[in-house]
């Protein structure tokens, strides 16, 4: 199982991204599905859930701003980011939980990360 995250880029304050996280593989179902991101010096922290019935779930520093979506026919993840702040400035890690095919068990898969970078 792969997951192939793109979108980032350098956009000034108050602009806006839109990032997409496709999984790939041989994926039988995928349970929730989240965007991670890790400013230098900081930890990994969760910007925002989503599980495969739509439920979602943001990090107080991004809701009203940020909005995380789903199309399970294409197992693709997005996260459409509005008003950007420079503190937005991060790599953006996808992050899915996967039962693949044959298995019994869900595992955690990540993507590569993509860099977005709020600037002007």
């Amino acid at each position: 199982v792969q997951l192939q995250a793109s979108g980032g880029g350098l956009v000034q304050p108050g602009g806006s991204l839109r990032l997409s996280c496709a999984a790939s593989g041989s994926i039988f179902s995928i349970d929730t599905m989240d965007w991670y991101r890790q400013a230098p010096g900081k930890e990994r922290e969760l910007v925002a859930a989503i599980t495969s019935g739509g439920s979602t779930n943001y990090a107080d520093s991004v809701k009203g701003r940020f909005t995380i979506s789903r199309d399970n026919a294409k197992n693709t993840v997005y996260l459409q980011m509005n008003s950007l702040k420079p503190e937005d400035t991060a790599p953006y890690y996808c992050r899915a939980e996967v039962m693949r095919y044959g298995r019994s068990q869900w595992n955690i898969y990540w993507g590569q990360g993509t860099q977005v970078t709020v600037s002007s």
